[in-house]
């Protein structure tokens, strides 16, 4: 086993076939191929299942392609440090549903970083594929919530990836609105007043579960609904249809300006927010600290840790 099939692998299970992946590595198809096959081999292990589509990676694939990027990183700092007397690139990914806080503890870890070299993610996307991230390594970290309707499910299913669910602290529901929107000034809402206006909700993918849904209530039902993948998307919608969206109610002025605005929702539901990381294996220094700035924004906006 060499470093130099290790990242082979790795470049193909990103790139989802041997063609693309032996394009982006400038080699023939035929040597990559003839490289990941000779590593499965030698490991006993098959990596990908081969199909008219390209590859994917199988069960015990994805639990090799964990180490796989971790012997990779850890490689590459060591170059860094010695090869040509450089100080290491500092290497982070974080996955997360749509918070505004992890985005606000993310901008205080890069700006903390000053002049050091880094590569950092954020990914925002549906929930089951941040669990997917964190299981194969793509990210060290991913940030979601439980609430009391899908704490079984989202236990379940981040057990089952061998991960471990860290809780961060417990909100109360809120609904985000624009400032403009008749339930702006309301002290709070009920459910029985958003069903006049738009419901706006985070695609969840494949993974189209009401327990993998970002939001509480996802069974209520409502006459009319939007669907986005982004924030920035969501916030505009909110805007010029005077929609809702439910949510922890953190809001970020520095990041999302003034015109949206969070009211309680009257509920007996709670989100208890965390993050999700490999069992048994410590965190990175860079992943340590980035928790803390998370601790340390939202005890900045009220919320006392769970």
């Amino acid at each position: 086993m060499t470093l130099q099939q290790l990242r082979y692998v790795v470049e193909v299970a990103d790139a989802g076939s041997i063609t693309a992946a032996a394009a982006r590595l400038f080699i023939s198809q035929p040597s990559l191929s003839a490289a990941v096959a000779e590593l499965e081999a030698e490991m006993g292990v098959t990596i990908f299942e081969r199909g008219a589509r390209g590859v994917r990676v199988s069960e015990e694939g994805t639990r090799f392609l964990s180490y796989a990027r971790q012997v990779i990183e850890q490689a590459d700092l060591l170059e860094s440090a010695y090869a040509h007397g450089t100080p290491p690139r500092r290497v982070f990914a974080v996955s997360s549903q749509h918070y505004a806080f992890v985005v606000n503890a993310f901008v205080e870890l890069v700006r903390e970083m000053g002049r050091d070299r880094y590569e950092f993610s954020l990914r925002e996307g549906p929930t089951a594929g941040i669990i997917d991230d964190v299981r194969t390594q793509r990210s060290e970290l991913g940030v979601l919530f439980r609430s009391p309707f899908n704490r079984e499910v989202i236990t379940g299913a981040v057990r089952r990836a061998e991960l471990r669910f860290e809780p961060l602290f417990v909100a109360r529901p809120h609904i985000f609105v624009s400032r403009t929107s008749p339930l702006a000034g309301r002290e709070r809402v009920s459910l029985s007043d958003l069903e006049p206006f738009v419901r706006l909700t985070y695609d969840q993918g494949t993974q189209n579960s009401f327990f993998f849904s970002e939001e509480l209530h996802p069974t209520e039902q409502a006459d009319k609904n939007i669907v986005v993948t982004d924030r920035a998307t969501l916030f505009n919608l909110l805007i010029g249809l005077d929609g809702y969206t439910i949510s922890s109610g953190i809001l970020s002025a520095d990041l999302n300006g003034e015109n949206i605005v969070a009211v309680p929702l009257e509920s007996d539901e709670e989100m208890e927010l965390g993050f999700v990381k490999l069992s048994g294996r410590p965190l990175s220094a860079v992943a340590a600290r980035y928790v803390e700035h998370l601790r340390a924004y939202v005890q900045g906006q009220g919320y006392s840790e769970a």
